[in-house]
């Protein structure tokens, strides 16, 4: 069955204190349009995650975030002593050899002093927490395909609704095709009979007729358009990725009423026409978001 380029996945795990959060949303577009947003610790494995994402979901403007929620407890810069007893002792030699007088409070001005709580530890990505983030990553990609596969049953119901509308809309154009035929005919001859002592010959006046209502015989596009309808349906239970495809059919499915139209000189078959033009709309509108 079809799937849509509409969904969103959420997935979070833990790891030593910490909250990953994995977030991927995606809207309909001709191409994949990736864009991600990494934390920083896990930005070296930017194009493995894109290959990802690229593999599974082929089509769509997808907006890809992961980021960390740390426990605050242990967030607190650690003071460095060895820095501390530093600037207290060239603080000592400086006012003995200046005579300036020693502060009185040492702790204000110590602490305000250049990287006597600056963290010094760099982290560095493990191979476990990565197969956490990865299975993480896996999962919400997992919650997003299974929104577009329940948003794509939704696209497929009422693609079936409209095609069935479409379908029934051509049958009922039958029964004006003969009393359009007949209604040609008659005009044609009531316009003749009103010319004052018009002479013609009636088996050349049959055959103009016939050459003139075969013009606008309009079977061979009756037939063209019910072929495009079961193609679209067919095409529909092939499963994703074929929103281009069922674009491609619509618009030969346009072709053919258009030019069913045009040969409809009659205006209850023209009303018709103009029924099955909205419905195909409808349909035009929905196919843009199918991938």
């Amino acid at each position: 069955m079809i799937q849509s380029m509409t969904g969103y996945g959420k997935s979070v795990a833990e790891f030593c204190g910490k909250k990953i959060h994995v977030e991927i949303k995606s809207l309909n577009s001709k191409a994949l349009d990736l864009s991600t947003r990494i934390a920083p610790l896990y930005r070296e494995k930017e194009i493995e995650v894109r290959s990802l994402i690229a593999a599974e979901l082929e089509r769509g403007k997808v907006d890809f975030s992961i980021w960390i929620e740390k426990d605050e407890s242990g967030a607190a810069a650690p003071i460095n002593q060895a820095i501390i007893n530093d600037y207290y002792q060239q603080i000592q030699n400086i006012s003995l050899q200046t005579g300036i007088p020693m502060p009185n409070d040492w702790f204000s001005i110590l602490l305000r002093l250049p990287d006597v709580t600056t963290k010094t530890e760099v982290e560095e990505l493990s191979e476990e927490e990565w197969n956490v983030v990865l299975a993480t990553v896996k999962e919400a990609l997992g919650k997003l395909v299974e929104f577009r596969k329940q948003e794509g049953q939704a696209l497929a119901a009422k693609f079936t609704q409209k095609i069935e509308n479409i379908t029934a809309l051509l049958a009922s154009i039958e029964p004006y095709e003969k009393e359009r035929v007949e209604k040609i005919r008659q005009r044609i001859v009531t316009a003749l009979e009103q010319i004052p002592e018009a002479e013609y010959d009636k088996n050349r006046l049959e055959q103009e007729m016939i050459y003139y209502i075969e013009k606008l015989d309009i079977s061979e596009e009756k037939q063209r358009l019910t072929n495009h309808l079961k193609y679209f349906m067919e095409t529909m239970k092939d499963g994703k990725g074929q929103g281009k495809k069922l674009g491609f059919i619509a618009q030969e499915m346009g072709r053919e009423i258009n030019t069913t139209g045009s040969k409809s000189n009659l205006a209850e078959m023209q009303n018709i026409v103009v029924k099955m033009k909205d419905e195909l709309e409808q349909i035009k509108e929905q196919v843009l978001n199918v991938m």
